[in-house]
């Protein structure tokens, strides 16, 4: 995770990257790719590509990349999850509180 903050120069700002090993969070939120496609090439336990705008410990909104018939996990297409759509989503959930 610390290279990754590296590479994406987030180190000593507000951004944290964390990791889940076990994948507790992934499988909480059922996030685990389970696509047949990606398990026959031994890819076992891996998230599928998603976004969380989370607010005091409640889950606002959730974008998900996924394609079942075409990208099962999401990296493809991922523009759902991206910050221009993450950021016009929290503005539209903010602006109706």
């Amino acid at each position: 995770m610390e290279a990754w903050a590296k590479d994406q120069k987030v180190i000593d700002t507000h951004v944290t990257f964390v990791s889940d090993p076990f994948g507790t969070f992934t499988k909480h939120f059922d996030m685990e790719l389970t696509d047949s496609r990606v398990l026959e090439h031994g890819i076992i336990g891996r998230c599928k590509r998603h976004a969380m705008y989370i607010d005091d410990g409640v889950v606002k909104y959730q974008a998900l990349a996924e394609d079942p018939e075409f990208d099962p996990a999401g990296d493809e297409f991922p523009e759902k999850t991206l910050p221009p759509a993450m950021i016009g989503a929290i503005k539209e959930i903010q602006g109706s509180e």
